[in-house]
């Protein structure tokens, strides 16, 4: 009896002394089998407590349960900067990452629902043409033969043998579902020779490997202009298939330049390439769907087998909520456990919201919530109990009206007997919780404490920064901006759009809104985004390693380093981590590494620059009193204050500064790397550089993701500041204070998917509170009345 009290004692998981990132010391006990939400300013430290505390020291010591030889293929994590860790459950992390970029991840092979429908035609289609490999888009057909030489009991046979693999992959788009032609006067400059350097490709300098390989492969006269190539040479140039060559001594492999740029460039999504090669594809290559499969990515074979009369692609681009009907309408004991299995993640996705996408769906293309309860899919049918669920903002990017069917779920994981841990700033999902953790006090280096715990009412009435706006309300304005133009939108029609009309008033701030799926950002970003004069700043993650910071992302830096150049007298890559100034011992990263094999590598900080990342010499030099790693670990907010005047005045570094003040980022470090930020840091860090861009139009994708409720009032103001500068604004949004604040509303749907694709309201946020013949409007009304 006495073991069995002694097991009823861990109901709870205990974090003591936690500081990772941000967090001071953090000490606190979180009930199990309840639904914890963890609230906070954006930068409070809410992700390192939760994910990169909690749910990375469970997923470390479940790996740990694998042998020596599994764990040498599986990413190595390092235990959390924590005293101590005890009652850990499994954890699972549902955060909203992106999905995999690759051209050939859809939401059927996300979620396996692909793989399922593939077998199922591979037993039901007619005619038979192979096993499930014959469907997938990403196995290509092929065939061979040949002799072979075996050695059997000491004496060798030769025997003929042939293969043969039927796969569904278009061998004209390879699976993609679309081709590319490149622009060649993109490519290179036909005038001039390879020993001026004639190529425009980022990256192709003839000082480089590049360069020495194409100089020294012998198939070209250097000296000679492109333009004056033979056919075979110019075939050389852009096609030639990997050859190996000996160059100065080094074996290597030649490959023509239009190989490479397809490997390298075009085979990844282009929304995950970097800043200036994602420029370069835009101006080099034109995409096209495939005319041989139509856009389906399967070959003509595939598509030729059917069931009812639909082939494989047909059913693959049905929206999911028709897909589930017409499976449940398939009728065969033969395949019957695999239909029970196909019906049950169908209705799963449709019942978490996602029934208006198609398994034809690229994976790339989803949004961060998208893809967030794309994930959740396994998780509903799961048997398993006792598990800790870790939720990154589930409800972002839902209509009010889908929230409480998100809050549903959350709460049937709970029941089922598993710890629910959820960060959150949307009060609807906060007010579910059994138990709230608020962090604070402010982000940055002035949070990382917790400041309340307890439940929903409690918080209600604590002083802390979330108690005091947890029922905050805007209000609708007494009086909105009047259009000074219009932008015209005629016969919109991809995606679900109806052929939709629709004038987009210049001069306001424009709100788009709809239930998730209606349409907004086919709208917006098919029909919008693109045209001269429009700045764009979606909801695609930006990227950095741990050498990146705010001031390399932003540009800040380049002016920064200018200054102290000419101050100095001296190069501006001297004061470059990266370049000429970098610490010779650590290589400008601030700490030097020890790869441990399978244990996690250490990470101590550089004894010789102790962690300021510059060598000796360059931190001699000096702007207004200040080195360059001063200057970088100073906040925005007094970098600000020093850029502004007297001997350290840089303008062009004081308008990016006053920038990221301007979206609430004022207690960031220059220098701080990108890795230890926030969700709604690094997106208000891409909305400060993009509000820098030339454009009389501003499109912003959901602002407001991550963002606690005090810092939306300051977004309002600032979109506000945009307005009355002259620009235009049109945010797609959901959250109702950013609806209330608008001077127009343009609301699609009246549903999702083909449910959805039409303006169901235009006007001010006061007509459609008095039409409240729209969810919308109903959402609204309810909202600013409570």
């Amino acid at each position: 009896m006495t073991s069995s009290r002694e097991a009823d004692r861990h109901d709870r998981i205990r974090v003591v002394g936690a500081r990772v990132n941000n967090l001071r010391d953090v000490t606190v006990e979180l009930p199990k089998r309840r639904l914890t939400a963890f609230t906070g300013v954006s930068g409070s430290g809410k992700s390192s407590l939760v994910f990169g505390t909690i749910a990375a020291e469970s997923q470390r010591m479940i790996n740990e349960t694998y042998s020596a030889f599994v764990q040498g293929f599986m990413p190595t994590m390092a235990r959390p900067d924590v005293d101590v860790l005890e009652g850990l459950t499994t954890a699972i992390v549902v955060d909203q990452e992106r999905l995999g970029a690759d051209p050939r991840s859809t939401v059927g092979t996300a979620t396996d629902t692909g793989a399922l429908l593939r077998i199922l035609f591979s037993r039901l289609a007619e005619p038979h043409i192979g096993t499930q490999q014959a469907y997938s888009f990403n196995v290509a057909s092929m065939s061979g033969a040949g002799a072979v030489t075996t050695t059997k009991a000491g004496r060798q046979t030769k025997e003929r043998r042939s293969f043969s693999v039927v796969g569904g992959m278009c061998s004209r788009c390879e699976g993609r579902g679309r081709v590319e032609d490149i622009d060649l006067t993109q490519v290179y400059d036909e005038e001039k020779s390879l020993e001026d350097g004639p190529f425009l490709v980022p990256g192709y300098t003839m000082d480089g490997w590049y360069g020495r390989i194409f100089k020294g492969c012998g198939f070209f006269d250097t000296a000679k202009p492109i333009k004056k190539y033979s056919k075979r040479q110019l075939e050389d140039l852009l096609y030639k298939e990997p050859t190996r060559i000996k160059v100065e001594g080094i074996n290597l492999t030649y490959e023509g330049i239009v190989g490479r740029i397809q490997k390298s460039m075009l085979s990844k999504d282009i929304d995950s390439l970097q800043p200036h090669i994602r420029a370069f594809v835009e101006r080099a290559v034109t995409f096209a769907t495939c005319p041989e499969c139509d856009g389906t990515r399967l070959s003509e074979l595939a598509r030729s087998s059917k069931i009812q009369g639909r082939s494989i692609a047909e059913v693959s681009g049905l929206q999911i909520s028709d897909l589930a009907d017409w499976v449940r309408g398939l009728d065969d004991a033969s395949v019957a456990p695999l239909l029970t299995a196909l019906t049950e993640s169908l209705e799963a996705m449709v019942e978490i919201g996602l029934g208006y996408l198609s398994l034809d769906r690229p994976s790339g293309t989803l949004s961060g919530g998208e893809a967030q309860r794309v994930k959740m899919v396994k998780q509903l049918s799961s048997s398993l109990t006792d598990v800790t669920y870790v939720f990154d903002e589930p409800t972002v990017g839902l209509h009010p009206h889908d929230i409480a069917r998100m809050n549903d779920l959350l709460l049937r994981l709970r029941d089922k007997g598993n710890t629910v841990l959820v960060v959150e700033h949307k009060p609807e999902a906060i007010a579910i919780a059994d138990h709230v953790v608020d962090l604070g006090p402010k982000a940055g280096t002035e949070g990382g404490e917790i400041v309340f715990e307890g439940t929903v009412p409690q918080l209600r009435r604590s002083d802390t920064l979330t108690g005091r706006h947890l029922d905050d309300r805007a209000s609708l304005k007494d009086e909105v901006r009047q259009a000074t133009g219009a932008l015209e939108v005629r016969g919109a029609s991809s995606h679900n759009l109806r052929v939709v009309d629709v004038d987009i008033p210049l001069g306001v701030l424009v709100v788009v809104t709809g239930v998730a799926g209606s349409g907004k950002s086919s709208l917006i970003h098919g029909s919008v985004s693109g045209r001269e004069g429009v700045v764009t700043v979606d909801q695609s993650a930006i990227r950095g390693s741990r050498r990146s910071n705010p001031a390399t992302y932003t540009g800040l830096l380049e002016p920064i380093r200018k200054a102290f150049a000419k101050a100095n007298g001296v190069k501006p890559a001297l004061f470059s981590a990266n370049s000429e100034g970098a610490c010779p011992h650590c290589d400008g990263a601030g700490v030097t590494y020890t790869d441990l094999g399978i244990l996690a590598g250490v990470a101590v900080t550089c004894e010789v620059c102790e962690g300021r990342r510059f060598d000796a010499s360059v931190l001699d030099y000096t702007l207004g009193e200040r080195d360059i790693s001063e200057v970088l670990a100073m906040p925005v907010a007094e970098a600000l204050a020093f850029f502004a005047d007297g001997p350290s005045k840089v303008p062009a570094a004081h308008a990016i500064l006053q920038r990221l003040d301007d979206v609430g980022l004022g207690y960031l470090r220059l220098g701080q790397p990108l890795t230890t930020l926030s969700g709604g840091e690094r997106q208000r860090i891409k909305l400060a550089t993009h509000l820098g861009d030339k454009g009389e139009v501003v499109v912003l994708d959901e602002p407001t993701s991550g963002l606690h409720l005090a810092d939306v009032e300051q977004l309002l103001g600032l979109l506000d500041r945009i307005v009355e500068a002259g620009r235009s604004v049109v945010v797609i949004e959901h959250h109702q204070a950013v609806m209330a604040h608008a001077d127009w509303i343009i609301d699609l749907g009246p549903g999702a998917g083909h449910n959805g694709g039409t303006v169901v309201f235009e006007g001010t946020p006061a007509d459609l509170v008095a039409d409240g013949s729209t969810l919308t409007g109903q959402h609204l009304a309810s909202y600013i009345h409570a």
